[in-house]
């Protein structure tokens, strides 16, 4: 069995920055990189991928809402389909461009924070998203929740899809991510969520907060790149699924 880790990189602005990339990059086989609209800026597009280039790591585009404020974790209402189409389209193009000058290319797209949420609950917003790759490259791979909207919308409009759990995240009854406003929400021992991602995989289900287990096909882990000691937990879980015969490596080079 093999199983990718990936991990949001490229989420600074300017001179400021969020995270250890350089030392997440040594751990995760996929890196989703901040395309200027939560996070992110031309130059650490340019220089993120660079990096995930010399270190082997596979970079994808990660679109959120207009929101540097809020980081793209608050919901935006108001936009037409088209235009979430569009926006997303924008951001995917963006990191072509910057992968492109760092000697890299996408091969894939995840969704960032709120507009990820509503995603994977609302099929519109799933089908915009598809679209929006589709549109600019049908060979880029959609990034997925298993059993949600947007693994619905993948196979609606005919793209290759990568089904994702989260290593540091709680799941509510829905299969979605459960609330940051619940308690809980967010795992921090990394002992526990590596544990915790070894029976996800091995068993290929995901145990909700209240108990229930949801079968699920799992092919790729995240662990966040933005919460305290994000490169310990990262570490501990390739460990773990090491020495337990699980391979890591990327679903797509």
């Amino acid at each position: 069995m093999a199983i990718d880790l990936n991990s949001d990189m490229g989420e600074g602005f300017g001179p400021w920055t969020m995270g250890d990339d350089a030392a997440m990059l040594d751990i995760v086989t996929s890196a989703n990189v901040a395309c200027g609209w939560h996070a992110g800026d031309p130059n650490i597009m340019v220089q993120t991928a660079a990096l995930a280039k010399a270190k082997g790591v596979a970079i994808g585009a990660h679109p959120g809402f207009g929101d540097l404020w809020g980081f793209g974790r608050r919901t935006i209402r108001g936009h037409t389909m088209t235009e979430l189409e569009r926006m997303v389209a924008y951001q995917i193009g963006a990191l072509q461009a910057c992968a492109a000058l760092g000697g890299h290319r996408a091969t894939y797209v995840k969704a960032h924070g709120a507009l990820a949420n509503l995603a994977n609950d609302e099929d519109d917003i799933a089908l915009a998203i598809g679209r929006a790759i589709k549109g600019v490259d049908r060979g880029l791979v959609y990034m997925v929740m298993p059993g949600l909207a947007t693994e619905r919308a993948a196979g609606t409009l005919g793209l290759d899809s990568v089904r994702e759990v989260y290593a540091d995240r709680a799941y509510a009854d829905s299969g979605n991510l459960a609330s940051r406003k619940t308690p809980g929400a967010v795992l921090h021992d990394a002992g526990e969520a590596a544990e915790r991602v070894l029976r996800m995989v091995g068993d290929q289900a995901i145990v909700t907060v209240t108990g229930q287990r949801l079968p699920a096909r799992i092919e790729t882990v995240c662990v966040h790149g933005d919460t305290p000691g994000a490169v310990a937990m990262a570490r501990t879980v390739r460990r773990t699924l090491e020495a337990n015969g699980v391979a890591v490596a990327p679903f797509r080079p």
